[in-house]
């Protein structure tokens, strides 16, 4: 997979967009940046396409912007002038997609039945967009045609919404999932973007799904720490499991046998997708320490701390 295509896994969400107005584009983007998606493929189903993409890369230069509904090579051109990243079709036009492969420019078209599929890897593609996703089967179609093409990735557009987007995101051959319904047409032709950013972010909440995990209590030894984890057993029934680190009263008390992480002790945040959480949070200023890093034994990130402490508490992020 390609350096844009991997930025677009970490994102999870590439909000789709229509624009009649250019003036609408850096206010739109600037809406989706504060909403948590630095991300947008822009549709070249209008005039003012170009000239939007155009406007959006000279005001936030490092957004992922991709252009859409590219039917043709010149469309191509336009848009890599414009100041496009990424190309993205409704359907698989061999001569379009030979051609940014041919220029390295990163290429999604649309696919929705096995034959797609087959022509797409014949030209050299890893990566396709499955399109119109709920309509030409959904999520039991993707299943069933990445079992025979085991390399293929997808990224489904047409019909996600809130309601279904985790349902996706959750099978591992989906790299993100298109969507407009935080960018409404009547919302942008009204000028409401602040409720634009209110469904932006709403969306990466639903995808995230951040919620507390435990929390841990620094003790002195191990024997302080089977202390404290049994009176939290024996005065609210949670049961008590002795680690090789620490001792855990139920699912929601830690009791480190050693003193850890944090003045007062940690707090553990569980989150849907951790890669996706630590990009979405990264673009929001917040660091990690790398060194806390722990993988599973597949090389997958299942647990890492921010760098700060919170009211005295070390933070970190587990995978569900």
């Amino acid at each position: 997979m390609n350096e844009v295509l991997e930025q677009i896994r970490k994102i999870g969400i590439v909000p789709v967009v229509k624009l009649d107005r250019v003036e609408d584009a850096v206010p739109l983007a600037e809406s989706l940046c504060k909403g948590g998606l630095p991300c947008a493929e822009v549709t070249f189903r209008t005039a003012a396409a170009a000239g939007a993409i155009a406007a959006i890369r000279k005001a936030f230069p490092d957004m992922l912007l991709g252009a859409g509904t590219v039917l043709t090579t010149k469309q191509v051109d336009e848009a890599m002038e414009a100041g496009a990243t990424f190309i993205v079709s409704p359907g698989l036009n061999p001569e379009v997609v030979k051609y940014c492969v041919d220029n390295k420019i990163p290429v999604t078209p649309g696919c929705s039945n096995p034959s797609d599929i087959e022509q797409a890897i014949s030209l050299g593609l890893d990566v396709v967009k499955f399109f119109p996703a709920e309509a030409a089967g959904g999520l039991a179609m993707i299943k069933a045609m990445s079992a025979p093409y085991v390399n293929m990735k997808f990224m489904p557009t047409g019909g996600i919404s809130a309601k279904n987007l985790n349902e996706y995101l959750s099978f591992n051959k989906i790299i993100a999932c298109g969507g407009s319904w935080m960018v409404k047409d009547d919302l942008i032709k009204a000028g409401e973007f602040d409720k634009i950013e209110a469904l932006t972010r709403e969306a990466v909440e639903q995808m995230l799904g951040f919620e507390l995990a435990h929390v841990g209590i620094n003790e002195t030894d191990e024997e302080a720490a089977d202390k404290t984890a049994g009176r939290f057993e024996s005065i609210f029934g949670l049961e008590k499991k002795t680690g090789s680190g620490s001792v855990f009263a139920g699912t929601a008390v830690e009791v480190m046998k050693t003193p850890g992480l944090g003045a007062k002790g940690h707090i553990g945040i569980r989150t849907n997708y951790i890669d996706r959480a630590v990009n979405y949070l990264e673009n929001q200023g917040v660091e990690f320490n790398p060194s806390s890093a722990k993988y599973d034994d597949k090389g997958n990130l299942k647990a890492i701390y921010l760098k700060e402490e919170i009211g005295g508490f070390a933070v970190h992020l587990v995978q569900k």
